[in-house]
């Protein structure tokens, strides 16, 4: 049996996340002759070749291929193993896996990984912002912050917060809206559809016993919440959108909240986890830092 240096199985590894050299070689800090000279030796030690070299590309053989796969497999427990060990002390180390809704996610987890950096300068953190619900196993996922409403029942999710949504328009729309007092009569105006939405037309409103359902009528169909949120500050029409993206744009006058006495549906956001019998500590420190911060911004 080859004796393999484990280092060497985190600068291959690296090497084909990166997919050359020289960006494995800014991801690790090194030199870009110390990349290829401990490739080389792994591959001398295994005796085979683990990567085709050309001049424009680098990719896996067919054994190095399946050589990466068991070494994600050998990184991932070890790391795991550490946060197991550091999870006693509560000091996160490794990096933080992330995902979430571009909207959300510039808004607030963008500000949360700042603060989650300055605190623990030793982490880095691995971050997609995006409205694509990744699987947390095949996508190697500590966490998922995900906004609304889970579909998924048996998701190992924890609550982190709330929000409220508003109907908004730019103050261009709203002047020619001023005798708006019920939903019904917004049923003609212009609406923009957030495509990412079961429903993004159809819209539950309650104003002390009374609840009224209104269907709109779009004149754009954007695809997710950050262009329905372009599309309104451009003047375009009314869209419903989540508070903490309208907040400081309703302070500051650059939208109007349309029938503030009629509330809509308010939503969960949740921390969502992937499987496991323990939460490491890079997890729960960013969980508590973004949990901190909607209580402040609920407050």
């Amino acid at each position: 049996m080859p004796s393999v240096s484990f280092n060497r199985f985190i600068y291959f590894v690296t090497v084909v996340d990166m997919g050359s050299f020289t960006a494995a070689a800014d991801r690790l800090g090194v030199a870009k002759a110390v990349v290829s000279h401990q490739l080389s030796k792994l591959e001398e030690e295994l005796g085979t070749a683990l990567l085709i070299r050309t001049t424009r590309r680098l990719r896996a053989t067919e054994a190095g291929r399946r050589f990466y796969e068991r070494c994600i497999i050998v990184l991932r427990e070890a790391e795991n193993a550490i946060d197991e060990v550091s999870s006693e002390t509560g000091t996160p180390a490794g990096t933080l896996m992330l995902t979430a809704p571009l909207d959300y996610g510039a808004k607030i987890v963008a500000p949360a990984v700042a603060i989650y950096l300055e605190r623990y300068p030793q982490m880095k953190v691995d971050l997609k912002f995006t409205d694509v619900k990744f699987d947390l196993v095949d996508n190697e996922l500590d966490l998922s912050i995900r906004v609304g409403w889970l579909e998924d029942s048996s998701a190992q999710a924890r609550r982190i917060g709330t929000f409220e949504q508003h109907l908004v328009c730019s103050p261009a729309y709203a002047a020619r809206m001023r005798s708006a007092n019920h939903p019904e009569v917004l049923e003609d105006a212009k609406w923009i559809a957030n495509g990412a939405l079961k429903e993004p037309l159809r819209w539950l409103f309650s104003s002390a016993d009374k609840t009224v359902t209104i269907t709109g009528k779009p004149v754009v169909t954007a695809n997710g919440t950050e262009a329905s949120y372009v599309c309104v500050l451009a003047g375009i029409g009314l869209a419903v959108m989540p508070d903490y993206q309208v907040a400081d744009d309703i302070a500051g006058g650059r939208l109007v909240q349309i029938l503030p006495d009629w509330s809509l549906p308010s939503g969960g956001i949740h921390a969502v986890y992937p499987p496991a019998k323990f939460r490491p500590a890079r997890v729960r420190a960013f969980v508590d830092i973004l949990e901190a911060m909607e209580r402040e911004r609920r407050s």
